[in-house]
């Protein structure tokens, strides 16, 4: 049974295996040095030069799975033993070069970094080069072309540089640790670190939640995750890990949207906070304009909230596509609420370490949320929750205009046009993952998705307005 896109996710989905299954059966302290040779079986090498190689990529891998350097306070790390394989990246002349006489590339390159061997074919000196593209612009056969590593490409922000070795080094200062550099890297050179761990003690030390009860609370894109499984029988399976009840996000993104409708009808202008990548990336780039954000919480601190409030000692763990999550939760304003984050492919993995075969299991029921709440995993849903909860509160009045940012450069230009006064619109939804969160870096699969998959999931919800869905918390 096919649950990943890539042989990268799989080898992933291996290690966080392994390694909750150590956790579990308290014996990871003792033992972690011999899951690489549980994943890499026999001498004979299918993803590097030799198996040795593998094997001490995979013990990064599990030092990553068991949370990663502590002194990086970033999620996203680099590992560098396998990041090699890409071109040094830059300008550089292709076979297109006809070792033409005019050299004009020699003539514009203000560092000397032009040469031509005995065929007069040109080069560039890396040392010497700064990737202006001046000789690229004026080369008349379009021989020198830019090579973008995969990471670079992914990342919009701009954070993915290299270090003295020609690794890949990510600059925390920019980085808005949205992954999207996880999933394109060709060869899992990059890697959020997993808080797994964390997860099975919280599991462990609950006692069937005799100490606590544990909750789990899922978004909303989890109707589109595990595609091998009903819904009801995922949701039977984070129960069956040791989890007291699962909750939907999308209860408190219901609860954001009345509460981040009231207070734009107030201020007049507001940029979301639903997601922790795009709330980064605001402070970091735009820090202007962070005064505009929305005072609320996200949707998963808004229900962990909830949850911990209402229930003494309740411990809650978030699941959900987004990396940028790991980040969030360790805020001074929302650790009290969370305890740990795992994406869909750690949830994964967490079943399988104990054997759970979703397909044999009944159907738990998830309806806690409206179609509004459920919306807000598509782009342009945040926006369709504001307005239904303008309506519902009776500010129909409030002259609404919105614009859904469909990814970080989508972002960019609109957060630009209103810190220099020419945005025409009163309120930014901003979604760092292009299509919204059913993007998201943490997903088991990544194929397109279809927003209508999203509205769908949204009407089959009991809760037809979002009044109705948060009366039950009174």
């Amino acid at each position: 049974m096919r649950k990943f896109d890539t042989k990268v996710q799989d080898l992933k989905y291996k290690v966080l295996r392994e390694v909750a299954r150590h956790a579990f059966e308290d014996r990871l302290a003792e033992s972690f040095i011999d899951i690489p040779d549980i994943i890499v079986v026999g001498n004979k090498p299918t993803m590097r030069c030799c198996v040795y190689k593998e094997k001490a990529i995979v013990a990064e891998r599990i030092k990553l799975a068991m949370g990663g350097d502590k002194n990086n306070p970033n999620v996203i790390e680099v590992i560098d033993i396998a990041c090699e394989e890409c071109p040094m990246g830059g300008f550089t002349v292709s076979d297109a070069c006809r070792g033409c006489i005019a050299h004009r590339c020699e003539e514009v390159c203000k560092r000397g970094a032009i040469y031509f061997d005995h065929n007069q074919k040109a080069h560039i000196d890396k040392d010497k080069c700064v990737d202006c593209g001046q000789c690229a612009k004026v080369c008349p056969y379009s021989a020198i072309v830019n090579i973008k590593r995969p990471c670079e490409i992914a990342c919009k922000v701009k954070a993915i540089g290299m270090n003295e070795n020609r690794s890949v080094s990510i600059q925390n200062d920019k980085c808005t640790a949205c992954g999207a550099c996880v999933y394109q890297c060709p060869f899992g050179a990059i890697m959020d670190k997993s808080y797994i761990v964390d997860v099975v003690e919280l599991i462990k030390q609950s006692n069937h939640n005799q100490n606590y009860k544990l909750y789990a609370v899922v978004a909303p894109s989890v109707s589109s995750q595990f595609s091998y499984a009903k819904l009801g029988q995922v949701i039977s399976g984070v129960k069956k890990l040791g989890f007291f009840h699962v909750v939907e996000a999308a209860l408190g993104a219901d609860m954001v949207a009345m509460t981040e409708a009231k207070e734009l009808s107030e201020k007049g202008f507001l940029t979301s906070s639903c997601c922790p990548a795009f709330v980064d990336y605001v402070r970091k780039e735009f820090p202007e304009m962070a005064e505009h954000i929305s005072d609320n919480l996200s949707p998963m601190a808004t229900i962990a909230k909830y949850i911990k409030e209402t229930t003494p000692n309740a411990k809650v763990v978030f699941i959900g596509p987004c990396t940028a999550k790991k980040m969030e939760f360790q805020r001074e304003e929302v650790r009290p609420y969370i305890d740990s984050v795992i994406t869909f492919e750690e949830l994964q993995a967490l079943i399988d370490s104990r054997d759970i075969d979703l397909t044999t299991l009944g159907e738990d029921v998830l309806d806690n949320a409206s179609y509004y709440g459920r919306i807000f995993a598509r782009s342009g849903g945040l926006s369709d929750a504001v307005r239904e909860a303008l309506k519902e509160q009776g500010l129909e009045d409030f002259e609404f205009n919105p614009i859904s940012c469909d990814g970080i450069e989508a972002c960019r230009l609109a957060l630009r046009k209103a810190s220099r006064g020419n945005l025409p619109n009163n309120f930014i939804e901003g979604m760092a993952c292009v299509g919204g969160c059913i993007g998201g870096a943490g997903c088991v699969t990544h194929e397109e998705r279809d927003k209508n998959e999203v509205d769908k999931y949204g009407e089959e919800a009991f809760e037809k307005t979002i009044q109705d869905a948060i009366s039950v918390l009174k």
